[in-house]
């Protein structure tokens, strides 16, 4: 049984309680209860949604957006300098988190993004430490005859091929594949063989977390918590709504001890005593939150949200970082009959795919491909100084705003020396093929696609902070989008090259008609502007906002993942990343939970 109930779980005491059974909080149970001398319980808020066909199924991809039972449906504040828009902040609710809602990327970082959390004063946090634990993560199936036959992938040998992960390179739609393939490499960019080692400058083809065997999502309740759970010193309660940890004081008058947390379950407040660890892995918007209720956090903040301090770390809640996208769509000759993703919004074509999943066939098995990132200076325009130029006059002016944080200011160091590096992209093209938009519909029998831009290095710096003393009220998120103005200049470029692709072949040839989004009215760069903040989205890889920096440094947590001025309360989530990585965050979440595993057991080995 994968889940208890209330009773059972109050009637017994704890090692190790562990907020959220999300992607990392689910590797840290598994990895805890692994030693039977340790007991350990997972509060979760939202459900046992195992083996449930809308995770279970690879695509349509985005079709549990919205939908309360698996997502949190968070919304950020209206942005000052996107037109007053909001923008939906979708995550992952119920066992697995967001690796039940995302869409299946697996890609790491480059080396040099993973090494600058060392280089903040994070030992042991490097790139060979990054991929020892990949390793241990996946196990990886190589594509099919099917997949092969059809496009010939490559992929590296050192890849792991024992850990609880399923990863494969699965079905995809390989016309739009190949002729996207061809048109970067007649832009420039080269072809990579293998993304997996610390470099992901190039084209390339991401793995996806989809076993081959059943073509079913591989996430981190399937992976971790269904083999664990006939373990006697596991225990895992759904519904259950952290509100506050709590704490006695050291009898030295020394670090506070966490004792365990209050929460709310069918309405009613409990508390769960921790004998040795409390562990947040709540994720990046309700880490800071429960903190905050805690009484840790920027006392001005708490005092607002009648919240008595019980340890002043300003840090809290700040240094919010996002990857932000936005969408170029293009319809396809028809005479090339490519099987887009169109047809999922088609009832009975969407009828007929799912038969053929039935027999393990079809495009539901599909997951996204086509990947390119590539810096400024990769770039074929002659343009691309003058940009980089704009965007290091902008950097320069945030790192010397009047009382910035020394952290900060290091991490812009930081960022301006990856500006002029080709080891570190600015800029992200992925591919959907489908027509992705908010406001255009697919006709007919027409297939489209649609590339999306993103920022992987975004300069603006955000906030999430409590709203109320209440733990049912959502935090404020100010993601503060265009704040710093580089992000808004990275986009622009990232339009434009996505247009001279278009004029590149063979995409030339394999469009008809013209742009449909941001179309034929948006030409110089302030109409450009006025498109990107009307069709923004974000891409569900927010972080920082319980950054692993000094505590001088507006650090919350320490490289042993501990929160400053706590003996025993540790964050293990990708909030605690302090600066952004060019990559998909789900496979930073796994290696966190990893990484927190062995940290926390290291802790306790002679206990």
């Amino acid at each position: 049984m994968i889940t208890a109930n209330i009773s059972h779980v109050l009637s017994k005491t704890y090692d190790f309680v562990i907020v959220g059974g999300g992607t990392a909080g689910l590797v840290l149970a598994e990895r805890l209860s692994e030693n039977p001398s340790f007991t350990v319980a997972v509060l979760e808020a939202g459900d046992n949604t195992i083996n449930d066909p809308m995770t279970s199924i690879p695509a349509p991809y985005g079709r549990q957006l919205g939908n309360p039972k698996y997502d949190w449906g968070f919304v950020s504040a209206k942005q000052k300098y996107s037109n007053g828009m909001e923008y939906p902040w979708a995550r992952g609710k119920g066992l697995g988190g967001t690796s039940c809602i995302n869409f299946l990327e697996w890609s790491l970082p480059p080396a040099v993004d993973v090494d600058v959390l060392e280089r903040l004063g994070n030992r042991g946090w490097n790139w060979n430490e990054f991929y020892r634990y990949s390793r241990k993560i996946e196990r990886f199936h190589p594509p099919s005859k099917e997949v092969t036959d059809l496009f010939p992938h490559t992929y590296g040998d050192d890849r792991g091929t024992s850990g609880p992960l399923q990863i494969t390179i699965p079905p995809h739609v390989y016309t739009v594949d190949a002729i996207l393939r061809e048109t970067f490499l007649n832009t420039g960019l080269t072809a990579l063989h293998d993304p997996y080692q610390g470099e992901v400058n190039g084209a390339w083809f991401p793995s996806a977390t989809i076993d081959p065997k059943t073509w079913t999502r591989s996430n981190s309740a399937t992976a971790y918590l269904v083999p664990a759970q006939d373990r006697p010193n596991l225990t895992i309660l759904t519904q259950a709504l952290v509100c506050r940890v709590l704490f006695a004081q050291d009898s030295s008058g020394g670090d506070l001890i966490a004792t365990g947390v209050e929460f709310i379950h069918q309405g009613t407040k409990h508390v769960l005593s921790a004998n040795k660890e409390v562990i947040l892995s709540a994720g990046t918007i309700k880490s800071p939150q429960i903190l905050e209720l805690s009484g840790i956090g920027n006392s001005d903040i708490l005092s607002r949200v009648d919240v008595q301090t019980r340890i002043e770390l300003p840090g809290v809640g700040e240094n919010l970082q996002d990857h932000i996208f936005v969408p170029v769509s293009y319809e396809l000759d028809p005479s090339a009959k490519h099987q887009t993703f169109d047809f999922l919004g088609k009832p009975e074509l969407l009828q007929k795919a799912a038969e053929l999943y039935a027999e393990g066939k079809g495009p539901l098995r599909n997951a996204l491909s086509s990947f390119a990132f590539f810096s400024l200076n990769d770039m074929q325009a002659t343009n691309a100084s003058i940009v980089a130029t704009k965007i290091e006059e902008d950097m320069n002016n945030f790192r010397n705003t009047p009382g910035i944080g020394s952290g900060l200011r290091e991490q812009i160091d930081i960022q301006l020396d990856s500006l002029h590096s080709k080891a570190s992209p600015e800029i992200e093209i992925a591919s959907l093929p489908m027509l992705y938009s908010a406001k255009l519909k697919p006709e007919g029998d027409k297939t489209y696609f649609t590339l999306l831009a993103f920022v992987v290095h975004p300069l603006s710096r955000g906030t999430i902070h409590s709203r109320s003393n209440n733990p049912r009220d959502n935090p404020d998120i100010d993601p503060h989008y265009f704040e710093r103005d580089s992000d808004m200049e990275i986009l622009i470029q990232g339009i434009k090259y996505i247009r001279t692709m278009a004029q590149t072949e063979p995409m030339k040839s394999a469009c008809v008609g013209e742009e449909l989004q941001p179309g034929s009215r948006y030409t110089n760069d302030e109409e450009l502007r006025e498109y990107i903040k009307d069709t923004l989205s974000t891409s569900w890889h927010s972080l920082g906002t319980c950054s692993m920096l000094p505590r001088d440094k507006q650090g919350v947590v320490d490289s042993e993942l501990k929160v400053y001025g706590t003996k025993n309360l540790r964050i293990a989530d990708i909030s605690i990343i302090p600066l952004h990585i060019a990559a998909h965050t789900q496979a930073i979440a796994y290696v966190i939970g990893e990484k927190a595993s062995d940290i926390i057991l290291s802790a306790h080995q002679s206990t």
